[in-house]
């Protein structure tokens, strides 16, 4: 997947709505050092109509749960090399509060439940990204 801009898609959706008071973003990207090796490349995997699916239940239930206007996830996927942004998460709404609470409950389930598939090169060679105890523990403290 190409690249995003940040920056237009920012502004796209804070001139969608005037209702707009508050709007959240996240940025991430590929690190140059996991668990202390050398990271090359990160080559995210998945299945696009599993993940299309994914996405959007998580979106819904981020709108179910705050009085947000509006969230947008862009993904990327294919090969990246340190520094490429992986992944963006927008969240609109009236008010910051509910923008922030909702942008990191996105992200939180974005790293445990959107069906990607991670795998690393390092100067060691490649193998596939765990999951990690504290994506869970970041997860949990949503659960109603």
């Amino acid at each position: 997947m190409e690249d995003f801009e940040v920056g237009f898609e920012l502004n796209k959706m804070r001139l969608a709505n005037p209702s707009i008071g508050a709007l959240v973003s996240f940025v991430g990207q590929v690190r140059d050092v996991n668990e202390s090796d050398t990271v090359n490349t990160l080559t995210l995997e998945h299945y696009p109509d599993m993940t299309e699916k994914a996405l959007a239940a998580i979106e819904n239930e981020a709108k179910t749960r705050w009085d947000i206007i509006d969230s947008l996830i862009v993904h990327r996927i294919g090969t990246l090399k340190p520094q490429d942004q992986i992944v963006l998460v927008v969240v609109s709404g009236a008010h910051r509060s509910e923008a922030f609470k909702a942008c990191e409950f996105i992200m939180d389930y974005l790293k445990t439940s959107a069906p990607f598939w991670k795998k690393e090169a390092t100067n060691q060679g490649e193998h596939w990204v765990e999951a990690k105890l504290t994506d869970d523990a970041a997860r949990a403290r949503w659960k109603q």
